[in-house]
């Protein structure tokens, strides 16, 4: 259960990089309240996991999933560009949490 607490808190942390780009500045009333709400969703089912799961693996996870979904949103959504050097760092992130997972076998 806690690694489907860590994903639904990972798809919040997405949401609300998003929902923040939106909110400009928190001047619109809407985006800024998704962006709350995916904060609490974000950092309360992360904090549920953290029952089960190591702080040194979940949080990385947590965190990586977030940039990861930030950065192809982002491209898709926002049209923000896709760089051989976002592409590049995704990997090392991607590469980053793998080790850390493996670490804990």
């Amino acid at each position: 259960m806690a690694w489907l607490y860590l994903a639904a808190a990972a798809v919040f942390e997405v949401i609300f990089a998003l929902s923040m780009k939106y909110a400009e500045g928190f001047t619109r009333p809407l985006p800024t309240a998704i962006t709350v709400i995916a904060v609490i969703g974000g950092v309360g089912l992360l904090t549920l996991a953290l029952k089960s799961l190591p702080v040194s693996v979940a949080y990385p996870i947590w965190t990586a999933v977030g940039t990861l979904g930030t950065v192809v949103f982002g491209y898709i959504f926002l049209r923000e560009p896709l760089t051989a050097m976002k592409i590049l760092s995704a990997v090392a992130i991607v590469a980053g949490v793998a080790g850390l997972k493996a670490s804990t076998v």
